[in-house]
């Protein structure tokens, strides 16, 4: 896959890129991933990117010319692009899978008080991680691409994410490690039986009831 993200601070990102499971996937080449100062887009002298809104109003609203003339450097026809934006999509486990089966995306990470409203003409999909308002999309857009990643073949095994929370709308069963009991706190007899179809049936069985006990909503869809 490969991954470009167009931003105006290229520098947020170093240390996700440079760290733990997509650092490993890029040495892998199972990812490519380009992070872009959509600034150098800019015709203006100073090369200022935003400018006051028509009609009045408070902040500063990104410009359509560079952000769009950044997609286009780097859309082909394999590209699904990517507006982050608190007014998209919710996203969803469900999004990463679908995601992580496209060849090209490109991340659009705005900033400031908003987006020219024209841009929306020239991306494919508008997300957002939840109903509040960071001061870019920058974080959101590390969020997504995490979790998109992680779901790339040869990334991590296959094992470590089918029973994930949010797989057919459920949570993860509960998980322990050494020691079998902690100041008085015990680890299921189940777990320590060595009995495979019954530690199955269990967490299929602890699923449902971590998700009746924290994400009510997840079952009633």
């Amino acid at each position: 896959m490969k991954i470009d993200i167009l931003t105006l601070f290229p520098k947020m990102f170093d240390g996700i890129l440079q760290e733990s499971i997509i650092k490993r996937a890029i040495e892998k080449k199972l990812v490519t991933i380009n992070v872009i100062d959509f600034r150098k887009f800019s015709k203006l002298n100073n090369h200022q990117v935003d400018d006051t809104p028509y009609g009045g109003g408070g902040g500063m609203v990104l410009r359509c010319e560079p952000l769009v003339s950044a997609i286009e450097s780097v859309k082909d026809e394999n590209s699904k692009v990517l507006l982050m934006c608190p007014q998209g999509k919710p996203y969803k486990e469900a999004d990463a899978l679908r995601l992580s089966q496209e060849k090209h995306l490109i991340f659009v990470c705005g900033h400031y008080e908003g987006y020219d409203e024209r841009i929306r003409s020239f991306v494919d999909e508008e997300l957002s991680i939840g109903d509040y308002v960071l001061t870019g999309g920058e974080i959101p857009s590390m969020a997504i691409m995490d979790s998109i990643i992680r779901l790339l073949p040869g990334v991590i095994k296959e094992e470590s994410y089918t029973e994930d929370s949010f797989m057919n709308d459920l949570l993860d069963y509960p998980t322990y490690t050494k020691p079998a009991d902690f100041r008085g706190l015990k680890v299921p007899e189940v777990l320590l039986s060595g009995n495979h179809e019954k530690i199955k049936e269990w967490r299929a069985a602890q699923r449902i009831e971590n998700t009746k006990k924290r994400r009510q909503d997840l079952l009633e869809k």
